[in-house]
């Protein structure tokens, strides 16, 4: 109650930021006459003032209202966009070590460049981290033509390749149109660099193992601004980055103990937390507690395990290799699914992001989980692998001298960042109003009355013609959905971690009018839903039909089918636009509350209309292992309905 009231008479925290931060916004915005009127050369040469002003002593702080004009109208003048007010106020949070909450849509990539512009003068180098190799070289090409109006070096760093934003180097392949390709050393010498965490924590490592000083690639570590903060700082905060060289073990053994795991009789299964261990222990030969993502061996299956091994202890000191394999064996075979946790392709199995649904070629589970995977399926099993070196993100992350960072979620883990890596969280308001309608949830009891009233939503939207984004939690559910909307006659895309490399082509699509799209969690970050159409994306779609290549077509065909693709998308942004703008679906709570909005927040971008349901059944992971069967009684109890929610 006093808190309400304290909050009417002095507004939240974030409104306290932004107002703060207002007499900043009005200093930017007065210079903005004096600096359009600048030439091109002259804009140039702030730059160098600004330096010199900065070897003779200034602060970066004292620089700010001018920097920002100054790449405010460098902006304006190269890639055709101004940066509004709130992008100002996101900028300076930015320049503050702080992590600015802006809605998707708001233009988190321009934001950037205001503050990595400022920092990025005192020559100290200023790196941008994405969440992957696709992001990292389109942002650098997007707004490289900003920084080299205003003087600064720009590299990107890729998992095999590094390179410095050039635009008088010549290529054949439009995709990588103005990048040079350039040694590592030199990408990380330049003024500011994109890159994924991945690979600025290998790089990092690789660093550590080196002999000389002339060999490192790296500056100290000086400001970073983490793209999608969420998902780097805490989803994968605890991801250790590993080099590794191959141990001496043989994977025969794993081949053998797999054989035996399917013999073993599962025992009851702990999905509360409330089953007592004498229960457990009657009958069969392990248990599985879901919560904990863990199994154990009862009385009998240790007795088991003896007797079709040949072996009288199982846990005697000689037999501790054998009781190891035999708990990863079980851990892959009752905790761990194909198409969810993992896919197998080209005969490896490769791990399936929880969080994002992106397949991650190179990771590995540690503690020969990954083996018993590899025998499980029965492709060749590789080597188990010895540490050469590790760090977590979060450890690398801490060591910046000033680290800052953006999402469209980070409110709900506001805590966290404050409690871990010191950092506060702004909430900068969006540029227009956000109109979008989150109805409330719809729970079923079954997961087939769940999937069968999020097809009926789909088809009565797409009667209509109002484009829909479906979000699914696994790859095995986007192909479930398929199927069901396959069978009713409903076009659609499915966009999950197999399909990978069309991800930014199908998410830039979804806002069509029709269009229905599936998708796991990685729906897409970094990809604006325009409605109507992303007209980029369709031109190269137009020159593919004429049998042209994208990466090669010539100039004039390229601007032709550009207008082409504009005169299609315009109207039809006005028709979506009055159908109610893009719907969102979702099939399934995630355990973090972040993902869920991340998927809310594809919509209503821009102040554009749109509107978002999540459909649950009783059946889905989160609500089974927290309580569902009490919620199943009840639910009998009223003798409720076959297709009826809650």
């Amino acid at each position: 109650m006093i808190d309400a009231i304290l909050r009417k008479i002095f507004g939240t925290k974030h409104e306290r930021d932004v107002k703060r931060m207002m007499p900043t916004v009005e200093a930017t915005n007065a210079l903005e006459p004096s600096v359009q009127a600048l030439g091109d050369a002259e804009l140039r040469a702030k730059t160098d003032e600004f330096r010199k002003r900065l070897e003779a002593g200034e602060s970066v702080d004292a620089l700010l209202p001018e920097a920002f004009a100054v790449a405010r109208d460098a902006a304006r003048r190269t890639v055709g966009m101004r940066p509004f007010d709130v992008q100002l106020i996101g900028g300076m949070v930015l320049h503050e070590g702080k992590i600015a909450e802006m809605a998707t849509g708001e233009g988190k990539t321009l934001v950037a460049t205001l503050p990595a512009y400022l920092n990025g003068l005192t020559g100290r180098g200023v790196h941008i981290v994405t969440v992957n190799d696709y992001l990292a070289k389109r942002d650098a090409q997007w707004m490289g033509p900003i920084y080299h109006a205003l003087g600064l070096g720009v590299g990107v760093i890729q998992h095999e390749a590094s390179f410095l934003y050039d635009p008088a180097y010549v290529t054949s392949d439009i995709r990588m149109t103005a990048l040079r390709p350039c040694t590592r050393q030199e990408a990380y010498r330049a003024d500011v660099t994109y890159g994924t965490n991945n690979e600025f924590g290998f790089d990092y490592l690789r660093d550590n193992m080196r002999f000389t000083l002339d060999e490192l690639v790296q500056r100290q570590l000086h400001y970073a601004i983490v793209d999608e903060v969420d998902s780097i700082l805490i989803d994968e905060a605890r991801t250790p980055l590993i080099i590794s060289g191959p141990a001496d073990e043989s994977t025969e053994l794993y081949y053998k103990l797999d054989r035996i795991i399917p013999r073993l009789k599962r025992a009851a299964t702990i999905v509360e937390g409330k089953l007592s261990e004498v229960e457990a222990q009657k009958e069969g030969d392990y248990i599985v507690d879901e919560k904990a993502r863990a199994v154990a061996l009862t009385e009998q299956g240790i007795a088991t395990c003896e007797r079709l091994l040949s072996i009288d202890n199982l846990y005697d000191p000689q037999h501790i290799t054998i009781l190891h394999h035999i708990q990863q064996g079980l851990r892959a075979h009752a905790l761990f699914k194909r198409d969810v946790d993992y896919v197998v392709k080209d005969g490896q199995v490769i791990i399936v992001d929880e969080f994002t649904g992106r397949l991650m070629p190179g990771r590995r589970w540690s503690d020969g989980l990954h083996q018993a995977v590899e025998a499980k399926e029965g492709v060749r099993i590789e080597r188990e692998n010895q540490t050469l070196a590790t760090i977590t993100f979060q450890n690398y992350f801490r060591m910046y001298g000033k680290l800052a960072g953006m999402t469209g979620t980070a409110e709900t883990e506001a805590e966290e960042f404050a409690k871990i890596y010191k950092l506060d969280v702004t909430v900068v308001p969006t540029n227009r109003p956000l109109v979008r309608v989150n109805y409330p949830d719809v729970v079923y009891k079954t997961e087939r009355e769940k999937f069968n009233a999020v097809v009926e939503d789909i088809i009565e939207r797409n009667t209509r013609g109002q484009p829909a984004l479906v979000g699914t939690v696994s790859i095995e559910k986007s192909e479930q959905l398929s199927k069901l909307l396959k069978k009713r006659g409903v076009r659609h895309e499915v966009l999950n971690a197999k399909y990978h490399e069309r991800e930014a082509e199908i998410v830039a699509q979804a806002g069509r009018e029709g269009a229905v799209t599936i998708a796991t969690n990685m729906a897409g970050r970094g990809t604006d839903i325009l409605l109507g159409g992303n007209p980029d994306f369709l031109s190269k779609e137009i020159l593919r039909k004429k049998g042209l290549d994208p990466a090669t077509a010539a100039f004039a065909e390229r601007a032709a089918a550009l207008a082409e693709a504009l005169r299609i998308t315009e109207p039809e942004h006005a028709r979506v636009v009055a159908l109610g703008g893009l719907h969102i679906v979702g099939t399934e709570r995630h355990e973090a509350r972040r993902v869920d909005n991340q998927l809310r927040g594809r919509s209503g971008r821009q102040g554009d209309p749109g509107s978002s349901r999540f459909y649950l059944s009783l059946e889905d992971d989160l609500l089974r292992i927290f309580g569902s069967q009490r919620i199943q009684k009840i639910m009998e109890r009223l003798g409720m309905e076959e297709g009826e929610p809650i």
